[in-house]
């Protein structure tokens, strides 16, 4: 029997719209799945309903304005746009995007490759780094969709790609092309945080994302200081240091950096963690502790040669 193969590309995901409702529908989902919070349940719940649900959503959806599209969310046009371009390249192949939090969902985009008759799948969460808050909930998704079916197609997860050539060729094309319109003393390498007892539990993120800043400077072979940090702190825990917004602070004062760029490699499109965290409230904390020129290099969004990488993935498995 012929297979029909398919690849299902899992992102986070948006809410539908930048406001307070969907907003709350997004962050509900979200902060209730138990990789990204893994707090016991029995406390957890309560601060998620009864405060964070009542207080969070209007000042994000807020956030999502200033940064939302006549198309919709930046997030959910580059994912579109990836894959549009992966269907280009492989069009005798069925090519879906599902999100863990929003529409499609996951679920959503493996029902209409089961109804057609999908037998062989290639899954690619969009994060460069694995980690249990990220790629783990896309495993978990599709594992708890194919537990009660009867057929099951063969199935296979790209794990991460922390230093793909062809990853860490673009992360270096593109600090070249910056660097070389804009010199700077210092270059910034900022990467989602998670809670450090994540970490101390066997969550491999750090050390891929301290991987893929090693290949990228050890392949830029440019003389510049830069720095590894994490952003997007959320709740009280201890989280992974040095943290990219104490860093920007401090830089200037510290260590004299008036000229910064500042890099995201764990993230392949824009949303609100690079939009409005890095290029709006991260660059005012640079400027206005004595920084005077603050560059932010985007994620890969529509950009050809990211779905480049995508195609080598599926064709290395």
């Amino acid at each position: 029997m012929k297979q029909k193969k398919g690849i299902l590309l899992a992102n986070l995901g948006t809410p539908d719209k930048p406001e307070k409702k969907e907003v709350r529908a997004f962050l509900k989902l979200f902060l209730a799945d138990k990789r990204v919070i893994d707090t016991p349940r029995y406390i957890w719940l309560p601060i998620l309903h009864g405060i964070i649900l009542n207080t969070r959503p209007k000042k994000s959806a807020k956030l999502y304005k200033e940064i939302w599209r006549t198309e919709g969310s930046p997030l959910l046009i580059y994912t579109k746009e990836q894959t549009r371009q992966l269907q280009d390249r492989f069009p005798d192949v069925v090519v879906r995007f599902g999100m863990s939090y929003s529409h499609p969902s996951i679920v959503t985009s493996l029902t209409e490759m089961d109804d057609l008759g999908v037998t062989d799948l290639t899954i690619i969460p969009l994060y460069p780094q694995y980690s249990t808050t990220t790629t783990a909930s896309i495993y978990d998704a599709v594992a708890t969709y194919y537990l009660k079916k009867e057929n099951i197609p063969s199935l296979h997860f790209i794990r991460e790609f922390t230093e793909h050539p062809l990853y860490i060729d673009l992360l270096v094309d593109q600090i070249k092309t910056e660097l070389a319109k804009h010199p700077v003393d210092h270059l910034l390498f900022s990467y989602h945080g998670i809670p450090v007892s994540y970490a101390e539990k066997g969550d491999p993120y750090p050390e891929q994302c301290a991987a893929t800043t090693k290949a990228v400077m050890a392949k830029l072979k440019q003389k510049i200081a830069y720095s590894e940090t994490y952003q997007s702190k959320f709740g009280p825990a201890e989280w992974l240091i040095p943290a990219t917004d104490a860093t920007l602070k401090r830089l200037p004062i510290d260590e004299g950096v008036k000229k910064i760029m500042v890099i995201t490699p764990g993230f392949v499109s824009d949303c609100l963690e690079t939009i409005e965290e890095i290029e709006s409230e991260n660059r005012g904390y640079f400027m206005e502790n004595g920084g005077e020129e603050f560059y932010y290099i985007h994620p890969f969004n529509e950009d050809p040669r990211f779905v480049d990488l995508l195609a080598q993935l599926v064709s290395d498995k």
